[in-house]
């Protein structure tokens, strides 16, 4: 990753766009990141969310494939 690509514009989406987005989708076909705390995820998260503290993001980024979409929250 560049430092331009931390530049780029990024769409963001309501709940309801991102529920949408993903009923339509085959879940292979997009990361579905939570960058919250380990222990937030604990309590409750998405299913099929992969756990991705947003501290460590910029050192675990190799992790998903560029290609493919990416929903974090």
């Amino acid at each position: 990753m560049g430092v331009a690509d931390y530049f780029k514009p990024v769409r963001s989406m309501t709940a309801e766009e991102a529920r949408a987005f993903m009923k339509d989708k085959n879940p292979d076909d997009y990361h579905l990141v939570d960058v919250r705390q380990p222990k937030e995820y604990e309590r409750g998260h998405l299913a099929g969310a992969r756990l991705i503290p947003i501290g460590e993001l910029h050192k675990r980024i190799g992790e998903l494939d560029r290609a493919k979409p990416a929903i974090t929250y």
